[in-house]
C-alpha cells in the first residue's frame, strides 16, 4: 500500500494521516465495488456530510481521483471510473446563437415562470441546452448544485433561460479580501457562499437577462436552505471580460471586487497563471453579509 501523507487538505477539510490510511484500506479491501460505492462507504466512515446530513459523495469521488493521481492509493480498474468525473460537452461550431426567436421587451412576455430542476427530464433538457448554446458547454458541477429552467408565459409557455448555482471556489483572493477572510475563517464559513456557475439566455428579449436573474435570486436562498440545510449569505460569479461586460449583474447590484489570477480551481501547479482572467462579482443575499461570513450568522 502507498505511504500516506501526514495530512491532506481537500475541499476545506484537512484529512489526518489516520483518515488517509483508512481511505487506503477501504479502497484496497473493497476493490470489487464501484467508485461511487467506495465514496459512499468512506463518507459514512468519516462522517463527511453536508449540513442536512447527506453524504458528500461527489466531493469524495474527486478526492479519490486526486489521491490516485498522486500515488497515495490505487483506484479500481478504469472501467469503474465513469462516474468520477463528467465529460464536458461543448456546443459545436456554427450552432445557433439563440434557441428562441422571441424578440421585444420583457414586459410583453411576463410573468416569468422559474422551475427548479428536479426530474430526469428537466435535467436532460438543462444539460442539452447548456451544452448546445453556452460557450463553456456543460460539465457536472463540483459539489452542491441547484439548476433552474426559466419560461415566459406569452404568447405561449416557452423556455428562455437556464441558471446554475454550485459550490464556491475554495480560494479566490478578491472575494476573500472583500469579505475579510483569513484561511481559518474561510474554512468555517465558505459553505455560506454560492457560485453562479452558468447563466444562459435563450432569446433576444430586452432586459430578459436581468429579469431572470432577479427572479431566481429572490428564491435562491430558500431553495438552497431547503435542499442543503445551509443558509447562503453571498452569491459569487466570474465574468469573462473578453466576452462580456456583465451588465445584467451590474444592474442587479452585484459588486465588482477584483479579478482572478486566471488559474482555475484545479490548477494546483500554477501552470495556467493569467490564462483566463475573469472579473469577480458578488451579491449579498443578507444584510451585513461580510459580517455574517466572518461570524457565521445570517441577519
Amino acid at each position: 500500500m502507498p505511504t500516506a501523507k501526514k495530512q491532506h487538505r481537500f475541499c476545506g477539510r484537512v484529512f489526518t494521516a489516520q483518515e488517509i490510511s483508512l481511505i487506503q484500506e477501504v479502497v484496497a479491501t473493497c476493490a470489487g465495488i464501484s467508485c461511487t460505492e467506495l465514496a459512499h462507504t468512506i463518507c459514512e466512515l468519516l462522517n463527511w456530510t453536508r449540513a442536512n446530513g447527506r453524504l458528500k459523495a461527489t466531493e469524495c469521488l474527486e478526492l479519490l481521483t486526486q489521491l490516485d493521481s498522486q500515488g497515495i492509493l490505487v483506484l479500481p480498474a478504469r472501467k469503474t471510473l465513469g462516474s468520477v468525473k463528467s465529460q464536458k460537452r461543448i456546443s459545436p461550431e456554427g450552432a445557433a446563437d439563440f434557441y428562441s426567436e422571441l424578440t421585444g421587451s420583457v414586459e410583453q412576455f411576463t410573468p416569468i415562470d422559474i422551475e427548479l430542476v428536479q426530474s430526469r427530464e428537466q435535467r436532460l433538457l438543462f444539460q442539452e441546452l447548456v451544452s448546445r448554446y453556452h460557450y463553456l458547454g456543460y460539465a457536472m458541477p463540483f459539489g452542491a448544485r441547484l439548476q433552474y429552467l426559466c419560461y415566459v408565459s406569452r404568447p405561449h409557455k416557452q423556455i428562455v433561460g437556464c441558471l446554475q448555482f454550485s459550490s464556491p471556489a475554495w480560494r479566490m483572493k478578491p472575494r476573500d479580501q472583500w469579505i475579510g477572510w483569513d484561511d481559518a475563517t474561510r474554512g468555517r464559513y465558505l459553505q455560506h457562499v454560492v457560485n453562479n456557475s452558468r447563466f444562459l439566455v435563450l432569446a433576444k428579449i430586452t432586459n430578459l437577462s436581468s429579469a431572470l436573474l432577479g427572479c431566481v435570486l429572490r428564491r435562491l436562498r430558500s431553495d438552497w436552505r431547503k435542499l442543503y440545510g445551509v443558509d447562503p449569505y453571498l452569491v459569487e460569479t466570474l465574468v469573462d471580460s473578453r466576452r462580456f461586460y456583465g451588465g445584467c449583474y451590474r444592474a442587479a447590484n452585484f459588486i465588482v471586487v477584483g479579478q482572478t489570477s486566471g488559474r482555475g480551481r484545479m490548477d494546483r501547479t500554477h501552470q495556467r497563471h493569467g490564462a483566463a482572467v475573469k472579473t469577480v462579482m458578488v451579491y449579498p443575499l443578507v444584510k451585513n453579509a461580510t459580517a455574517c461570513l466572518r461570524q457565521g450568522r445570517g441577519r
